[in-house]
C-alpha cells in the first residue's frame, strides 16, 4: 500500500466507505465533533498506521473526503475531536481510534490490555484519558459488494406454513462430526450439506440465527475468562462476526455469510437474523470508547435528562440507543437494508423491541414511533418478514400484543402457560385455550392474524426444553456470578430428582413430557419456534443464562444416544403431522361457527363426558383434560388461486393429570369413525380405532391426536 494519499472533497452520502472503481468516499455522521480525521492502516500488519487523513469537508453534520487509489481490503478507523464535557454528556476523546458504524467488515477483536475507555481509571472519571487506544481497536474493512448469487431466488415461505427454527451459528455444528473440523462453528459448517440435511429433515422451514452482527463482549466477561457467547453486544451493525468466519483474512465473513445465505435458500430455508438495535457494546458512562460514544455520545445515545454523563438504560445493558434520533434511526434503517439487499436475508427479529419505540420525551412507548412509521414505508422492509421481542426493562416496558400490524411477535404468554399447565399448576384452562387457539385475546383486535403469534417453549434464553423438565431451580455457577443471574422462576419441574438421572422412570416419565411439550408446540395455532437441540434432547446442565458459555455447555451435542434419536424422530413426526395438515395453518382466528357449506364448526371444546365445555368449565381449577376439535373442511384460508382449502378434521385429546382418564368421543354428527395418527404415551403410537360415540382412555400426562375416517 502506498503511504501517500490524496483527499478529495468527496461527497456525504452513502455513509461509511463506499468504493467505486477509482477511490473510496468516506462519510462519518457528528453533530457536535469538530474535526475527523482517517486513520489507515497496512492491511499486511494492521497494528501500522500508514495514513492519517482530515476530513475536511462538512455536509449536514456529515465529514466526508475521497480517497482515490485506495481499494478494497484497506483497513481504517476514525479519530473525532471535540468538546471533553462529560457532564454535558459529550465524551469527545481524538486520542482513541473508533470503529466506523457503517463499517461492512470489521477486523479484529477489542484488546482491553490497552486503554479503551476514554476516561481516567484512577477514580478521576471526569478527566479524559490521553493514552492511545489504537493498538486495541478493531479496525473497519473497506469492502466491495461483488459476489455471485447464481441466481438466488429467496423461499418467501408464507408465515402460515412457517417452522421457524432458533439456532447459534457455532453452536449448531461445533461439535458435529460429519462437519470438516476446519469449518465447525462458521457459517460455512452451517451451509454444510450435513446440517443443511439435519434441517430440511427435520422440516423447518426459517432459520433464526443468534445475533451474527459484530459484537464486543464485556469487559467484565474478560476478567472472568469467559465471553459473549450469544453475541447481544453490538459493535458493527452492518459488519457479519468474524467469530464465525473460517478464514480470518480481512472482509472473509461477507463473503463467507453470503455462502451460507445462498446455501440455504436454495434448501428452501430462509434466514432470519435476531438483531440488537436497542443498546450497543459500549455499556455505561463506565464503558469503552469504541464507536459511538466517541463519534458523537449525545446523538446516539439516550442521555439521563437529570446527569448527561449518565445513560438511561432501558435494557439492561448498560445504555439504549436513542431510535428516537433521526440519526439513529437512519443508522437502523441502512442497516437493516443493507441486510435484505446486500446480504439476501428474509426478515429480522428485534432484541427488547420496546426500547426502539419509545418517543422523543419521557421516553415512554409509542406506537407511532418513527421506528415503526419508517420502516413499515420502506419499499424493502416493508416486504421482509418481521419480529418483535415486545419488551424491554424500562418502565412501562412489556408490549406483548401491541406492535403494529407488520409484526409478529415471541409471545411469552404462550410459553408461560403451557409449561405452568404441563407442570399441573391449577386454574390454566382458559388461559391454555387461548395459547392453543392462536392468542386472539392479544393479536386479534389489533387486526392481526394467528401468525402474529410466535409461540415457544423454549429459547436461547431460559432453559432449554430436556432442562426444563429436568431442573425444578437454575444452575448457573458457571457463570461465576454465584448463581445470581438468570430468572429463578421458569415454571419447571425435575419429574422425579433434581438434574441428571439414571432411573429409567424419571427418564421415561421426562420423555413423555417433552414429547408434550413439542405435541403443544405444533398442533397450537400460531407459528411454532424451536429451539436448536431440543429436538435432539441438548442439555445446558440447568443453566438457564448461558450466554457467556462457549464452550460444550452452549454447543449441540450430536452424539445421539437411544433417548435423542427417539426424541428427534418424535420431533419430525410432529412438524410432518403440522405441514400436512391444513386445519393447524390457520390464516384467520377461530370463530367458533361453521363457515359457508362447511359440515363442522372450525373449533369445538369437548369435555372429557362427551359434551362441549361451558363457561363454567373453563373456569374449573382443577379440569386439566379435555378436547379440541378441528372441523377440516371449515378453514376460512383460500388457496394462490382462491380456491377452497380443506383437510382432515381433527380431535385432540389433551391430559394433564397423573391419571387416565376414559374420555367419550363425540356422537355420530361429529363423524362416523375416528383413528389414532399420534400419542406421547407411547412411540409410536398404539394402533388405535373407534366409532364415534364411543370411547378411549386418554393415558395419564399425555396428548393425542385423532384424525376423522372417511
Amino acid at each position: 500500500m502506498s503511504t501517500h494519499f490524496e483527499v478529495w472533497p468527496g461527497v456525504p452520502y452513502p455513509l461509511g466507505a463506499s468504493y467505486d472503481g477509482q477511490g473510496v468516499n468516506f462519510a462519518v455522521y457528528s453533530e457536535h465533533g469538530t474535526a475527523v480525521h482517517l486513520c489507515l492502516f497496512d492491511p499486511a500488519n494492521p497494528q501500522v498506521e500508514v495514513a492519517r487523513l482530515p476530513l475536511v469537508d462538512q455536509t449536514n453534520h456529515v465529514f466526508h473526503g475521497y480517497v482515490p487509489g485506495l481499494r478494497p481490503g484497506a483497513l481504517y478507523g476514525l479519530r473525532v475531536s471535540g468538546p471533553w464535557e462529560p457532564k454535558q454528556g459529550l465524551r469527545f476523546n481524538p486520542n482513541k481510534l473508533l470503529v466506523d458504524p457503517w463499517a461492512r467488515a470489521i477486523h479484529g477483536k477489542a484488546d482491553w490490555s490497552f486503554p479503551l475507555v476514554g476516561h481516567r481509571l484512577d477514580g478521576s472519571t471526569e478527566v479524559m484519558d490521553e493514552r492511545d487506544s489504537g493498538p486495541g481497536v478493531p479496525r473497519g474493512v473497506v469492502m466491495h459488494d461483488d459476489f455471485d448469487w447464481r441466481g438466488d431466488v429467496k423461499p418467501e415461505v408464507i408465515w402460515r406454513k412457517a417452522i421457524v427454527y432458533e439456532l447459534h451459528v457455532k453452536g449448531f455444528t461445533q461439535l458435529h462430526p460429519d462437519v470438516p473440523e476446519a469449518l465447525r462453528g462458521t457459517y460455512l459448517g452451517l451451509a454444510h450439506p450435513a446440517a443443511i440435511e439435519h434441517l430440511v429433515r427435520l422440516g423447518v422451514t426459517s432459520v433464526e440465527l443468534l445475533p451474527v452482527q459484530e459484537c464486543s463482549p464485556e469487559g467484565f466477561l474478560h476478567e472472568r475468562g469467559l465471553t459473549n457467547f450469544w453475541g447481544y453486544n453490538t459493535l458493527g451493525f452492518f459488519a457479519p462476526d468474524q467469530r464465525f468466519a473460517s478464514s480470518k483474512a480481512p472482509g472473509a465473513a461477507v463473503r463467507e455469510f453470503k455462502e451460507l445465505v445462498r446455501t440455504l435458500h436454495q434448501a428452501g430455508i430462509e434466514v432470519i437474523l435476531d438483531v440488537v438495535y436497542n443498546h450497543s457494546c459500549e455499556g455505561n458512562h463506565l464503558g469503552p470508547t469504541l464507536s459511538f460514544r466517541g463519534l458523537d455520545n449525545p446523538t446516539w445515545y439516550w442521555l439521563d435528562g437529570d446527569d448527561p454523563s449518565r445513560y438511561r438504560d432501558f435494557t439492561g445493558c448498560g445504555n439504549s440507543l436513542a431510535a428516537n434520533n433521526p440519526a439513529v434511526v437512519k443508522l437502523i434503517m441502512d442497516s437493516l437494508r443493507y441486510w435484505v439487499s446486500e446480504m439476501h436475508v428474509d426478515g429480522f427479529r428485534f432484541d427488547l423491541a420496546t426500547t426502539l419505540a419509545r418517543n422523543k420525551h419521557e421516553g415512554v412507548w409509542d406506537p407511532r414511533a418513527d421506528f415503526f412509521v419508517t420502516l413499515q414505508q420502506d419499499p424493502v422492509l416493508s416486504r421482509v418478514k418481521l419480529i418483535a421481542e415486545p419488551w424491554d426493562i424500562g418502565e412501562d416496558g412489556y408490549k406483548v400484543g401491541n406492535f403494529p400490524l407488520a409484526f409478529a411477535e415471541w409471545n411469552d404468554h404462550y410459553r408461560q402457560t403451557l409449561r405452568r399447565f404441563w407442570r399441573g399448576d391449577p386454574g390454566q384452562l382458559a388461559d391454555l385455550g387461548f395459547r392453543l387457539s392462536g392468542s386472539s385475546d392479544l393479536f386479534k383486535a389489533s387486526g392481526r392474524r394467528p401468525t402474529a403469534s410466535i409461540n415457544y417453549v423454549a429459547c436461547h434464553d431460559g432453559f432449554t426444553l430436556r432442562d426444563l423438565v429436568s431442573y425444578a431451580k437454575k444452575h448457573n455457577e458457571a457463570n461465576k456470578e454465584e448463581n445470581r443471574d438468570g430468572t429463578g422462576e421458569n415454571h419447571s419441574a425435575n419429574w422425579g430428582t433434581e438434574g441428571e438421572s439414571a432411573d429409567p422412570e424419571v427418564l421415561a416419565l421426562r420423555d413423555r413430557m417433552t414429547r408434550n411439550f413439542l405435541a403443544s408446540l405444533f398442533l397450537s395455532v400460531g407459528t411454532p419456534m424451536l429451539l436448536a437441540g431440543d429436538e435432539l434432547g441438548r442439555t445446558q446442565m440447568g443453566n438457564n443464562n448461558a450466554y457467556c458459555q462457549d464452550n460444550e455447555l452452549s454447543w449441540v451435542d450430536w452424539a445421539l444416544d437411544e433417548r435423542a434419536k427417539a426424541t428427534l424422530e418424535f420431533t419430525r413426526a410432529c412438524i410432518g403431522l403440522r405441514r400436512s395438515e391444513p386445519v393447524l395453518q390457520r390464516r384467520n382466528f377461530f370463530l367458533g361457527a361453521t363457515l359457508e357449506d362447511s359440515r363442522f364448526r372450525d373449533l369445538v371444546w369437548f369435555h372429557p363426558t362427551g359434551r362441549e365445555l361451558q363457561h363454567t368449565d373453563w373456569q374449573d381449577a382443577q379440569l386439566a383434560c379435555f378436547g379440541m376439535f378441528l372441523g377440516g373442511d371449515a378453514i376460512a384460508t383460500r388457496g394462490p388461486r382462491g380456491q377452497k382449502v380443506t383437510g382432515n378434521t381433527l380431535l385432540v385429546y389433551v391430559n394433564a393429570t397423573a391419571e387416565a382418564v376414559q374420555v367419550a368421543l363425540p356422537p355420530k354428527d361429529w363423524g362416523a369413525a375416528w383413528e389414532l395418527l399420534l400419542e406421547t404415551a407411547e412411540v409410536p403410537p398404539r394402533k388405535l380405532s373407534r366409532e364415534a360415540g364411543g370411547s378411549m382412555v386418554v393415558p395419564p400426562r399425555c396428548v393425542a391426536v385423532l384424525r376423522l375416517r372417511h
